[in-house]
């Protein structure tokens, strides 16, 4: 995961630089997943998420810690459609809010090889998959 949300990059300056709300250390972190392309702009609102429907919801992801300028998940991550299809999925991103369709996106990435959800699949992120880096 390479890309860094506008939002994301305006927080990480005022916390340095001790401006703003300084609001970028989230109660937690979770994983969105998008049937669309993302992009800085991104938002919780206005990216293309999986419907809210067919038992998707956004999944708790944490990290280790950071070493030389990257950090990985701890812990694998699993999405499991149930009652019918999310369509195929091409990005997913870090979000700072449970609620679907809420929040800051962070960072975001397109997955490796887009992959079609169809009732009963499940999608896994395994232990130390995602990878946010700042470079």
């Amino acid at each position: 995961m390479s890309e860094m949300s506008n939002f994301l990059e305006d927080e990480i300056l005022d916390h340095i630089l001790g401006e703003g709300a300084k609001t970028f250390s989230p109660a937690g972190l979770w994983i969105a997943l998008s049937t669309g392309t993302l992009t800085d702009t991104s938002t919780g609102a206005s990216m293309t998420e999986v419907a809210d429907s067919n038992n998707y919801s956004r999944q708790a992801v944490s990290f280790n810690d950071a070493s030389g300028g990257s950090a990985t998940s701890n812990g694998a991550v699993s999405f499991t459609a149930t009652g019918g299809s999310w369509g195929t999925i091409t990005d997913f991103a870090i979000v700072d809010s449970a609620t679907h369709g809420a929040g800051n996106v962070f960072f975001y990435s397109a997955l490796d090889n887009s992959r079609i959800v169809n009732d009963g699949d499940t999608l896994t992120f395994a232990d130390t998959a995602v990878t946010v880096s700042i470079t």
